[in-house]
């Protein structure tokens, strides 16, 4: 082909391109009710709010030259979309952490400013199975299971540090004050650790008793302090206070209300309601402080406010509630809207 011609159809392109994403006018809106649990007509407490796959969610607006590229690659963007979210986290600022097992990634994303940022790697080490994330003081701290490590990293990229020692597959991470707390699933214990990486203490073995495990899997933090732990296998969630000592325990397993299957993520929110996801009910049951069952939520299906195999969970200061609802590639929203 001549240049001149080569210039005349890259020009046109371009034109087209703008003249799409400027002269489209969007299709109306046809207002849905937003799904709410309990259902009518019993007061609802929990309203679906929303929910995130990729950057254009969130409102992230891409530049002309990354739409023309686009257009000269044939790309659509969709490569930045989730493809199996796993573990949340939330930052100081709000800002919400997702490890995507599927695309090896770890996603920040910034609902204040529109901006959604990936990384593949922490310094020159390649994400492999980052299944938990969590960031304080700008630091994100990654647990990858494959390689049985903890990273940390800092916004740029930059490695800072690892955390090897004692580990052998950690799969839940949460912070909590100065520690850093890591569920090791297949050492069947929580090991803590300073922000600095410094180990303080352990609790936890195998078995079925009391402040025991059998393949635990995630953890939280609770108002006030307390670890709370999704001990899968055991199908239950175990309750221990800032220092490891066991409190108590509710779930089993049973395919009724109350029970587990397959717990997953767990979160607890400003009154200290407890919320589990089960990944084989595939929706979210919430408890009383104590472990009386409230009410339970979602259920299995790619609808809003529907699961297939939800994973993580993280619940902000003002109680909206997110889950990683990995099989739909997204990550759910969810608002407490009742009595506090």
């Amino acid at each position: 082909m001549k240049p001149w011609k080569q210039i005349y159809n890259f020009a046109f392109g371009l034109l087209a391109v703008l003249f799409v994403s400027c002269a489209s006018a969007p299709k109306p809106l046809v207002a849905i009710a937003a799904p709410v649990w309990p259902s009518p007509p019993d007061e609802p407490r929990i309203a679906y709010a929303g929910s995130y796959s990729s950057p254009r969610d969130i409102g992230q607006s891409e530049s002309v030259f990354t739409r023309v590229g686009h257009w000269l690659t044939g790309e659509n963007g969709e490569s930045l979309a989730l493809r199996k979210p796993c573990g949340l986290a939330l930052d100081e600022k709000g800002n919400l952490c997702v490890t995507d097992t599927g695309a090896k990634t770890v996603c920040l994303i910034d609902f204040k400013n529109k901006i959604w940022r990936r990384y593949t790697a922490a310094g020159k080490t390649q994400f492999a199975m980052p299944v938990a994330v969590a960031r304080r003081n700008e630091v994100f701290y990654v647990a990858d299971s494959s390689l049985g490590k903890i990273l940390a990293f800092s916004a740029d990229g930059r490695l800072g540090f690892e955390i090897t020692n004692a580990l052998v597959r950690p799969a839940g991470l949460a912070i909590t004050g100065t520690q850093l707390a890591v569920v090791d699933s297949q050492a069947h214990a929580v090991f803590v650790f300073d922000l600095a990486g410094k180990f303080l203490f352990s609790f936890g073995r195998r078995g079925s008793g009391d402040g025991e495990f059998n393949f635990p899997t995630h953890i939280a933090a609770d108002g006030q302090g307390r670890w709370l732990v999704t001990d899968s296998m055991n199908c239950r969630v175990q309750i221990f206070s800032a220092d490891g000592k066991f409190l108590l325990q509710f779930g089993g397993n049973s395919d009724t209300p109350g029970h587990f299957a397959r717990p997953k993520g767990v979160a607890a929110d400003a009154a200290g309601r407890i919320y589990v996801a089960d990944a084989l009910f595939d929706n979210i049951q919430i408890f009383a402080p104590a472990g009386q069952l409230l009410l339970t939520v979602g259920g299995g299906g790619g609808a809003s406010g529907r699961f297939d195999l939800p994973a993580g969970m993280v619940i902000g200061a003002d109680n909206r509630i997110y889950v990683a609802d990995s099989m739909n590639h997204r990550v759910q929203e969810f608002k407490y809207i009742g009595q506090p």
